[in-house]
C-alpha cells in the first residue's frame, strides 16, 4: 500500500508540473482538438473505409481488438475506481467534462495506441506519425485535466497490448 501511495504522490507531482506550464492556455486549446480525434468518430470512418476497400479481414481484427480492449478497460475502470484529478485534488477544475466518473485507465489513450498499432501495420513508413499522434492524445488528456500521467501510461500499454495480442493470435 505504501508503494501505491508513493506512485500516487509522484503522479500528482507530474500532473501539477504539466498544469503549471507557461503556455497552458495554448496547450489546453490544442489538447481539445487532439483529444477530439480519439473520441470515436474517426474510428468509425476508418472502419467504413476498410469495409468499402475490401479490407474486411483487417476490419474484423480491429473490431475484435477494440472489443477486447473495451472489456478490459471497463473492468479496470470500474474495479480501480480512481477519482479524476478534479475530484482528487483540492482547488482544481478540469477544462472539459469527462464522459465518465473514473480516471484509471485512460480510454482515449488506450484507443489511440490501439489504432496507432494498426496504422503502423498498414502504413509502416509513417510509424513516427502514428505514435506521435497517440502520444499527443495521451498528453492532451493530462493537459485537459481529466487524467493523471499513470492513467495515460496504462492506457497506452492496454491499447498496444490488445492490438499486439490480437494480431499475434490471428495473423
Amino acid at each position: 500500500m505504501v508503494v501505491l501511495k508513493q506512485i500516487h504522490h509522484l503522479d500528482v507531482l507530474a500532473f501539477y508540473w504539466c498544469m503549471t506550464r507557461k503556455r497552458r492556455q495554448l496547450f489546453t486549446s490544442l489538447s481539445r482538438c487532439i483529444s477530439f480525434t480519439a473520441d470515436g468518430p474517426l474510428y468509425f470512418v476508418i472502419s467504413v473505409f476498410l469495409y468499402f476497400n475490401d479490407q474486411t479481414d483487417w476490419l474484423a481484427l480491429v473490431v475484435l481488438a477494440f472489443l477486447i480492449e473495451r472489456v478490459l478497460y471497463f473492468v479496470a475502470k470500474n474495479s480501480f475506481k480512481r477519482s479524476r484529478p478534479a475530484e482528487a485534488l483540492d482547488n482544481f477544475t478540469s477544462f472539459i467534462r469527462p464522459s465518465d466518473h473514473f480516471s484509471f485507465p485512460s480510454g482515449h489513450t488506450s484507443g489511440a495506441f490501439l489504432m496507432a498499432y494498426f496504422f503502423c501495420q498498414w502504413m509502416p513508413e509513417f510509424y513516427y506519425v502514428w505514435y506521435a499522434w497517440a502520444s499527443k492524445v495521451a498528453l492532451s488528456r493530462i493537459f485537459l485535466g481529466v487524467h493523471f500521467p499513470t492513467d495515460t501510461i496504462v492506457g497506452a500499454v492496454l491499447g498496444t497490448s490488445c492490438a499486439f495480442l490480437t494480431t499475434g493470435i490471428l495473423i
